[in-house]
């Protein structure tokens, strides 16, 4: 492993590092319970090699750790992005698969086809099984994965104050509703006057 920018002192450091990211996301967009965020997680990028490489379960087992703290603490549900020769599918708990009546594809993610974090989600997790897509409130990308494809419409880019985990690169998103209508819209509710109301 090769974390050795200035303030990454062990791989304990690393979970440490995305805890804090989660939190600041999950502050700023408001998550909680009845909400899902996707995570998505190069082991390789965080260990400071390229994406696919050098999966390393450990890195993996340090991220979970600091990122399920989060998830304890406020209550939203996790789906960790399998890598593309899973087709990016996702690891969750069966009870989130039932609740938000998810696709259900089969496949038991391992380091080498999946990715080490998803494999350490579906080890960790309760009763752990893969939907084919999802549409989250929000995300985490570590690494540079590509977690897009899986947030709801309409994605609102997201800087944390910390812009790295290890070696890897963080990006973040939350999602607001899709703003309607046109030059008479308004999305709070105002003290409307006769000449703002329809016919």
């Amino acid at each position: 492993m090769n974390v050795n920018d200035g303030d990454v002192a062990s791989v304990a450091a690393i979970g440490k590092q995305a805890a804090e990211i989660l939190e600041e996301l999950a502050k700023t967009a408001s998550l909680g319970p009845g909400k899902l965020v996707v995570i998505g997680v190069s082991t390789s990028e965080v260990a400071g090699m390229h994406i696919g490489t050098a999966g390393a379960e450990d890195i993996a087992e340090s991220l979970y750790a600091g990122l399920e703290g989060v998830r304890s603490q406020y209550g939203f549900d996790l789906a960790f992005q399998c890598c593309e020769h899973l087709n990016r599918a996702l690891v969750v708990e069966r009870r989130v698969l039932e609740a938000w009546r998810l696709t259900e594809v089969s496949a038991v993610p391992v380091r080498t086809a999946g990715g080490s974090m998803a494999a350490c989600a579906y080890r960790r997790f309760t009763a752990p099984c893969l939907a084919e897509e999802i549409e989250a409130h929000a995300g985490l990308d570590i690494g540079e994965t590509l977690i897009g494809m899986h947030l709801r419409h309409v994605a609102v880019p997201y800087r944390p104050a910390r812009r790295s985990v290890g070696q890897a690169r963080v990006t973040a998103a939350w999602t607001r509703p899709k703003l309607i209508g046109g030059q008479r819209a308004v999305y709070t509710l105002p003290q409307t006057e006769g000449s703002e109301l329809c016919d």
